[in-house]
């Protein structure tokens, strides 16, 4: 009987840590499958979603690689690439490098210069000439091999956010980052949870903390308007000023400078919180308990 007992409890315990080791598992996703585009929408100012100007985007050797190789010229074709599902609460981490030189007619201040957009609208709501969604971007700077130059900065197209308690009003904050001069990998990391706080890590280091992200602003600036960046639906964006921003897309920028990235990998940290349900995760970090499934 007392052997029974002791199996029937290893049994038990060797279940208990199975099930503990499964919620603690994380399930990081690919959002890039190293092929083609498949899962991603394009909007380059000018033209329609989906129009790939002069192959802005385009993929090679595991990598979406931004290049102007068909351009004569820049002139306002700032870019976006969304991947197509929205997130609120995650972490994504991927790889960055800058290469080669910026096509010309660029901007000066776009030389090595692109980044991710966090919280962003989709492809589809922006307006035809519209040059940078509505998000939070994580800005990736490239060293220029003159002094300081950090990477991993926000700037806030139609958004605002606080900075240590108070409303930080600059378009673009600088992170503590270090300067990454020439074509070099550049491994960046963002956790980003809902409309409460944004952590920017660069190489594993935490370079900038934000919280309270909301809409307003203006566009660039309190004397930049939305109706200046001829963003699509500007009433309604008007409307929704100093509303909470806590979910949104993800998008690549395309800038004129080339640049590629890789390994781009999302973890959800919104799901099942419900240990008894079979898809419980230790470490998400808020609840979506309509998704829970459990075990008959």
């Amino acid at each position: 009987m007392l052997k029974n007992l002791a199996l029937l409890s290893f049994l038990f315990l060797s279940i208990s840590l199975k099930a503990q080791k499964a919620a603690d598992k994380e399930e990081w996703q690919s959002l890039f499958n190293g092929k083609d585009l498949t899962g991603w929408d394009i909007k380059i100012a000018g033209h329609k979603v989906n129009d790939n100007y002069k192959n802005t985007f385009i993929v090679e050797d595991n990598m979406i690689r931004v290049n102007y190789k068909e351009y004569e010229k820049f002139t306002t074709e700032y870019g976006h690439m969304y991947y197509n599902k929205p997130f609120s609460h995650y972490k994504i981490r991927l790889q960055y490098r800058f290469t080669g030189n910026q096509v010309p007619g660029g901007a000066s201040w776009n030389v090595r210069n692109s980044g991710i957009m966090l919280h962003s609208q989709s492809a589809a709501s922006l307006g035809l000439d519209q040059d940078f969604p509505i998000s939070l971007e994580m800005q990736y700077l490239g060293g220029l091999n003159a002094g300081e130059r950090t990477t991993g900065n926000l700037c806030t197209p139609g958004t605002i956010v606080e900075i240590n308690g108070k409303v930080d009003e600059a378009h673009c904050i600088n992170s503590s980052s270090k300067t990454y001069n020439g074509d070099q990998w550049v491994t960046a990391e963002a956790i980003v949870l809902g409309d409460s706080i944004v952590y920017h890590m660069i190489e594993g280091d935490t370079v900038l903390v934000f919280t309270n992200p909301k809409i307003g602003g203006g566009y660039v600036g309190k004397n930049h308007t939305f109706k200046d960046g001829k963003v699509g639906s500007e009433a309604e964006w008007v409307r929704k000023d100093n509303t909470p921003l806590g979910s949104g897309y993800i998008a690549l920028q395309a800038e004129s400078h080339p640049i590629d990235f890789r390994n781009i990998q999302l973890l959800n940290l919104k799901g099942c919180m419900d240990p008894k349900a079979s898809n419980y995760k230790s470490y998400y970090q808020y609840a979506d308990n309509r998704s829970c499934t459990f075990n008959k």
